[in-house]
């Protein structure tokens, strides 16, 4: 697809600081969804993937974690030019990819719990947007399937939901094809899918670069299909140094060990370049 324009990232953007989400309906070409859909498909069946085991990550839902070890077209999720601008434009360009996991809600699913997706870290609410979250609809997301549960505006309440308290919500309902952005400090929920059909999606979740990710991809993604991936995919894999100084190894950029060239230096380095200047 063609990149988003500027006018298009700084409204999804807006709707992001604004209500805490944004839809993006539509906007994954069809060869890809179907490449996805495929894929997914072939994962689950290799590896025998069945139901999880407890209620939060849901009883009757299939979830396969780090997808990126599975299969290639997984790799052009994270760096899906609808969606990588207005994440890097919520957060920042040095942004890392924190997960990358199926979420397949089967029939009779209960409801998820209402949370945020940074809850876990300890930082005073309301705070600046630390992570972005997407889901792909690989199926129809609607209010009888399962479709995600949202509190528009919660980013911005300075507490989390209680666990397992009734809240009112609104339905992110959304056709195949489309994506729904939130920020993470967001309340939001899988619903309760009373179909007798799955109801299928991706999350890619991006946090700041200086926010630890939710899965290793260094040591979670076998070493070999890393130094296949683009070079952008390898530093949101955690193959860069954020502002020059955090992730270096020997003062060096981890990005070498895929065999790419350190293209920027470390930021004691721009500190002597600034006082010769000064000097």
């Amino acid at each position: 697809m063609k990149p988003l324009s500027e006018t298009r990232i700084a409204k999804y953007t807006e709707e992001l600081n604004d209500k805490g989400y944004t839809v993006l309906e539509g906007i994954i070409p069809k060869d890809l969804l179907l490449e996805i859909k495929d894929a997914l498909q072939e994962v689950e069946k290799t590896h025998d993937i069945g139901y999880r085991k407890t209620a939060f990550e849901g009883l009757k839902t299939v979830r396969i974690y780090n997808l990126l070890a599975y299969h290639k077209v997984f790799e052009k999720l994270p760096v899906f030019p609808g969606t990588l601008p207005i994440a890097e434009r919520a957060l920042d360009k040095e942004l890392l990819l924190s997960s990358l996991s199926a979420i397949c809600l089967g029939p009779d699913q209960e409801s998820q719990p209402l949370h945020g997706d940074s809850q876990m870290i300890p930082i005073p609410r309301p705070h600046i947007p630390l992570a972005v979250n997407s889901m792909w609809a690989l199926t129809d997301f609607t209010e009888e399937n399962g479709a995600t549960r949202i509190v528009p505006g919660s980013h911005k309440f300075d507490h989390n939901p209680l666990y397992n308290k009734t809240y009112e919500t609104e339905c992110a309902e959304m056709p195949a094809g489309s994506i729904l952005m939130w920020n993470s400090a967001l309340w939001h929920g899988g619903g309760e899918n009373r179909t007798s059909e799955r109801r299928d999606g991706i999350a890619c979740y991006y946090c700041a670069g200086w926010v630890r990710a939710q899965e290793n991809q260094q040591l979670g993604v076998p070493f070999e299909r890393l130094k296949s991936f683009p070079r952008r995919l390898q530093e949101m894999c955690g193959f860069s140094v954020y502002q020059g100084v955090y992730g270096h190894i020997d003062n060096k950029d981890p990005i070498q060990l895929l065999g790419q060239e350190q293209t920027r230096g470390m930021v004691w380095e721009a500190s002597d370049e600034v006082q010769t200047h000064d000097s």
